[in-house]
């Protein structure tokens, strides 16, 4: 796998996937696009999210919609690496088993999901969940 990232000018870069995708990033905390620490957990809720969706259904189950909320802490001073995240999980569904939802979500992040496993060698990870009815 193979991407690049171009610098556009000031503090905005854009970053070409060698799957033909690009992405603006804003070196300036978010000023103009993402910044690269928001999109390192947006890949991790996205990661994780299609696991979840996929395992889901992979059971048979009627989820009608998934949501990952990620909070951070980061560091103070540089380098600004974060120290934990929690992914939350918001499952909508019709008869949802919430043991199941229960672990899928954590096997994503324990097992599955490489952004998280990554992310998980230096930064503590947690999870958690709820199930809402459609």
């Amino acid at each position: 796998m193979q991407s690049r990232v171009k610098w556009v000018e000031e503090m905005t870069f854009l970053g070409q996937s060698n799957s033909g995708h690009s992405v603006v990033m804003d070196g300036n905390g978010g000023e103009k696009a993402p910044s690269p620490m928001e999109m390192v957990l947006m890949a991790a809720g996205g990661c994780s999210s299609v696991d979840v969706v996929d395992g889901l259904k992979s059971a048979d189950q009627k989820i009608t919609a998934c949501e990952a909320q990620i909070s951070s802490e980061r560091r103070e001073q540089a380098p600004r690496i974060f120290t934990s995240a929690n992914l939350h999980f918001v499952v909508t569904g019709h008869d949802l088993d919430e043991a199941l939802v229960a672990k899928v979500v954590a096997d994503s992040l324990q097992k599955y999901c490489s952004v998280c496993l990554m992310l998980g060698e230096g930064v503590e990870m947690t999870h958690s969940y709820e199930v809402v009815k459609a």
